[in-house]
């Protein structure tokens, strides 16, 4: 069976509950959800992190993206970029852009911020960038999905996102969380 891979990287939680979510939704649709994250960059050079995570989604490889049939990208709000751990994990599959295994797969991103005009579609945007110079066919949330149209919390047509608060401690919304399993 194909599956669809949710790779994310979630540091106080909210990116990884949307990363659920979405999974929910695909396998709503009969898909199988594959979720898997990225481990931190550190800035020690002697740093290293376990080879599993003690929590969570296991790690992604490079074969977790060779061998889905379609990605769904999920990060924090970095100053209106996508996180670094992900970057990180994304700068590093030039062997797949190579032999062109991404070409051709759908995908889908998702983000979540601290405040509601913290560059939730810019750091959408920087996340389709990497997807979209390895061929794949992006994808986002239609305005069929009507939350879109009254949500007073995330919810983009460039993806599904998320008001974190400045805290970090929102949980997501009820349009935040339809919109997620819509995604899906």
């Amino acid at each position: 069976m194909s599956h669809i891979l949710v790779l994310y990287y979630s540091r106080h939680g909210s990116t990884r509950n949307m990363a659920k979510l979405i999974a929910r939704g695909i396998e709503t649709a009969g898909m199988e959800a594959r979720l898997r994250t990225v481990p931190e960059v550190s800035a020690v050079c002697e740093a290293t992190g376990p080879a599993v995570p003690d929590t969570g989604a296991p790690y992604a490889t490079h074969d977790d993206l060779q061998h889905c049939s379609a990605l769904a990208l999920g990060s924090p709000t970095r100053f209106g970029n996508m996180a670094a751990p992900l970057k990180y994990f994304l700068d590093g599959t030039s062997s797949l852009w190579m032999d062109g295994s991404l070409r051709g797969k759908p995908a889908t991103c998702f983000t979540s911020t601290s405040s509601l005009h913290g560059g939730q579609e810019t750091t959408l945007l920087s996340m389709m960038l990497p997807l979209i110079h390895h061929g794949m066919i992006m994808l986002g949330v239609p305005y069929t999905s009507t939350e879109l149209l009254h949500t007073q919390t995330g919810g983009t047509p460039y993806g599904s996102s998320h008001l974190a608060g400045v805290d970090s401690k929102l949980s997501l919304s009820d349009d935040e969380k339809s919109l997620c399993r819509q995604q899906g």
